[in-house]
C-alpha cells in the first residue's frame, strides 16, 4: 500500500509503499477513503524526531477485512474511526474515556494512522456511517466530537452567549455545535479576516477582531453583558490568560487549545472573578455517537470547515504548506 511518513523533526513527510496490514483479533483492516490533516500533526511532526510514522487520527473508511473474532461488520461497511484505543476493561474505558486509559494509544501516533490507503482498527473502536454522510463529513466525526466534548465539559446555561477565542478548525467546529445546541449568541474572536468569515459561515452569530477592538467591551455591546462562558481554541502561550482577562466574574472558562510551550498566567486574575477553569482533551465515545447523529439528521451541516483535499502523492508539500499563514481550515487525505 502507499502511505505518507515522517522522515524526522521538522523534515519533509515521504510517500512511500508499504507492507499491507493485517488485522489482528478482533479487529478490522480499514480502506481508508478520507482523512483530515490536524493541527496536532503538523505540530507532531516538528516536535517528533521518530522517522517513519504514518499520522492521521481524523479519518473514515470501509472494511477491506475482518479479523478473527469480529462480529456484526461486514466488507464494505461504512465507518468513522475512533482513533484511541485501550485496555477495554478500566473504569475510564469502559464509560468511553479511552484517552484516560493508562495504556491510552493514538492511531496516528503510536499507531499506524490516516495518512495511508490502509489501517488495522479494533472493532468495537469502528462508529458506523450511514449513507447520507458522505466521506469528507466523515472524516469530520472526529474533530466534531472534540468540540462537544469541549462544551459538555463547560458548566453553563446551553442558550447562554459564548466567546470563543481562535475561529481554527476547532474554534469553527465550537460554533458550529453551540448554535446547533442552543446558545442564543456566538462570538469568535480572531485577527485573521478570512478566518472570521469561515466561522460566520460556520455558525458564528457575530466576529471580533482582537488587533483592532476591545473584546470584552464589543462582546457586552453586542449581548449586553461581559462573557459569561469563554472557549479557548487556540493553543499559544498568553491565550489562558487572555481568556481569564475577558471572562466574566464567575464565567466558566474552557481550554481546548493544545499548547506545548511553557506559559505564563496571573492566577489572581481568575482568583479574583471566582472563575471555574476547565481543561479538556479529546472526548468519549458518547461525543462520535452525538456527532454522527448529528450528521445524519441534518442538524449539523459543516461544508464551510472543508477547504480543500490531496492526494498521498502530493500530501507532503501540502501538508508542509500548511504550516504557514494559510486560508484553509480543514484539507483532507484521499488516499
Amino acid at each position: 500500500m502507499r502511505a505518507t511518513i515522517t522522515q524526522g523533526t521538522g523534515k519533509l513527510l515521504e510517500t512511500v509503499e508499504l507492507p499491507d496490514p493485517e488485522p489482528l483479533n478482533g479487529e478490522l483492516l480499514i480502506k481508508i477513503t478520507a482523512c483530515g490533516i490536524c493541527g496536532s500533526d503538523l505540530h507532531l511532526s516538528d516536535a517528533l524526531d521518530f522517522p517513519g510514522i504514518v499520522l492521521g487520527h481524523e479519518f473514515c473508511g470501509e472494511v477491506a477485512e475482518t479479523g478473527p473474532n469480529v462480529e456484526g461488520w461486514r466488507i464494505g461497511d461504512r465507518l468513522a474511526a475512533f482513533p484511541l484505543v485501550g485496555c477495554g476493561e478500566c473504569t475510564f474505558c469502559l464509560d468511553g474515556s479511552t484517552s484516560k486509559c493508562a495504556t491510552s494509544n493514538q492511531l496516528g501516533l503510536q499507531r499506524p494512522g490516516g495518512f495511508a490507503q490502509y489501517t488495522t482498527l479494533a472493532a468495537s473502536s469502528a462508529f458506523r456511517l450511514p449513507d447520507r454522510i458522505d466521506d469528507h463529513h466523515g472524516a469530520l466525526v472526529e474533530p466534531l466530537a472534540v468540540a462537544h466534548h469541549a462544551l459538555e465539559r463547560t458548566r453553563r446555561d446551553p442558550t447562554a452567549p459564548v466567546l470563543i477565542i481562535g475561529g481554527g478548525p476547532v474554534g469553527a467546529a465550537v460554533a458550529l455545535w453551540a448554535r446547533h445546541l442552543g446558545a442564543k449568541a456566538v462570538i469568535v474572536t480572531d485577527p485573521v479576516a478570512h478566518r472570521r468569515a469561515l466561522v460566520e459561515e460556520a455558525g458564528a452569530t457575530a466576529t471580533i477582531d482582537p488587533g483592532t477592538t476591545d473584546v470584552a467591551t464589543e462582546f457586552a455591546r453586542i449581548t449586553g453583558h461581559a462573557p459569561g462562558v469563554v472557549i479557548e481554541c487556540v493553543g499559544i502561550p498568553g491565550m489562558i490568560q487572555h481568556a481569564f482577562d475577558v471572562a466574566a466574574i464567575d464565567a466558566a472558562v474552557t481550554i481546548v487549545g493544545v499548547c506545548i510551550s511553557q506559559d505564563q498566567l496571573v492566577p489572581l486574575t481568575a482568583l479574583q472573578k471566582e472563575l471555574n477553569a476547565q481543561f479538556v482533551l479529546y472526548y468519549r465515545k458518547q461525543d462520535f455517537t452525538a456527532s454522527i447523529d448529528a450528521l445524519t439528521s441534518g442538524v449539523l451541516v459543516p461544508d464551510a470547515l472543508i477547504t480543500g483535499s490531496v492526494s498521498l502523492a502530493d500530501l507532503p508539500q501540502r501538508f508542509q504548506s500548511l504550516k504557514q499563514p494559510t486560508t484553509d481550515c480543514k484539507v483532507m487525505v484521499e488516499p
